[in-house]
C-alpha cells in the first residue's frame, strides 16, 4: 500500500504504510495535538490495522508541538460531547472507572508489542499525555527544542497512561519522582544524556533521523531483532541467572531457526 493512502485518519489520528514501516502522525497542530478519549481509541485502532508486514512504527506529529497533552476541554463540567466527563468518571463505580481508564490506556500499550519496534519522533513541547505517548515507543529520536514535562502532579492527577514504568526504567527512580512532582521541562540535552531520548538532532533534520534509524533496524533479520527485544524486555524482572538461561532460550531458537530446523 502507497504511503500517502491513508490505512486509517480519524479523530487526530492518521495512519500509513509503506511496506515494512508504518507512520502513526498526529495531525492537529492547530490544538497543538492536544489528546481526548477520541483520539486515544484511534490510536488503539491504528494499532489494530497494522499489516503483518510492519516491522517498524514511526510516530511523528505535525506542527511545532508533539502533544501538549490532555485538551484542557477535559476539564469543563461539559468534558468532551458524547464523553462522559471527570466528574462522571469519578461519580461512577470502581470497576466502572477503572474500566474507563483502562480502556484510554489501550492507545498506549501496542507500541512495545514483540513483532515490531516503535521509534518516536519528537519536536517542541511533550506535555503529560504527550510526554507519555512518547514513552510508549520504544525508542525517541528528538528536536533540539524538544520539552518534555509531566504535568499531571500539578492538576492533582497522576499519569496514568502507562508512562510510569518506561520512565523509571530509563532515568531511574529518583530522577523520575522529580519529573513528575515538579512538572519541570526535560530539555535535549538531557533527554539525551539520561537515556530518554537516543538521539537529538535539529528540528529540520529530524525526519532524517528516524528514517536513518529505521533503515538501521530493518537492516537485521526481523526474526532476530524480535527476539532481541523480547530478551532485553524482560530483562529488568529476571535475576542474573534467569537472564541467562532466557539468552540461552533464545539464542537455541536462533540457531535452529538458521539451520533449517526451527518449527
Amino acid at each position: 500500500m502507497a504511503a500517502q493512502d491513508p490505512v486509517l485518519d480519524q479523530d487526530g489520528v492518521r495512519l500509513t504504510v509503506d511496506d515494512a514501516i508504518a507512520t502513526v502522525t498526529l495531525t492537529n497542530p492547530a490544538k497543538r495535538n492536544a489528546q481526548s478519549p477520541a483520539l486515544w481509541r484511534a490510536l488503539t485502532e491504528a494499532g489494530r490495522r497494522l499489516p503483518g508486514s510492519v516491522q517498524v512504527v514511526v510516530l511523528r506529529a505535525e506542527g511545532k508541538s508533539f502533544s501538549a497533552g490532555l485538551d484542557r476541554q477535559a476539564f469543563t463540567p461539559e468534558g468532551f460531547e458524547g464523553e462522559p466527563s471527570f466528574l462522571d468518571l469519578a461519580r461512577g463505580s470502581d470497576t466502572e472507572l477503572d474500566a474507563a481508564i483502562a480502556e484510554y490506556q489501550e492507545g498506549f500499550t501496542w507500541w512495545r508489542r514483540g513483532d515490531i519496534l516503535s521509534i518516536a519522533a519528537v519536536q517542541g513541547h511533550a506535555i503529560g499525555a504527550g510526554f507519555q505517548l512518547a514513552l510508549a515507543c520504544d525508542l525517541r529520536v528528538v528536536a533540539d527544542d524538544v520539552q518534555f514535562a509531566m504535568r499531571e502532579t500539578s492538576l492533582g492527577l497522576v499519569p496514568d497512561l502507562t508512562g510510569t514504568h518506561p520512565l523509571v526504567g530509563l532515568v531511574g527512580y529518583a530522577r523520575a519522582l522529580e519529573i513528575c512532582v515538579t512538572g519541570r521541562f526535560v530539555l535535549a540535552e538531557e533527554a539525551v544524556s539520561s537515556g530518554l531520548a537516543s538521539l537529538a538532532v535539529p528540528g529540520d533534520q529530524l525526519d532524517g533521523a528516524v528514517r536513518d534509524l529505521a533503515s538501521a533496524v530493518l537492516a537485521a533479520p526481523r526474526d532476530a531483532v524480535i527476539e532481541t527485544k523480547t530478551l532485553l524486555q524482560g530483562a529488568l524482572s529476571r535475576d542474573f541467572e534467569a537472564q541467562r538461561r532466557a539468552e540461552r532460550a533464545a539464542q537455541a531458537r536462533r540457531l535452529r531457526d538458521l539451520a533449517g530446523l526451527g518449527e
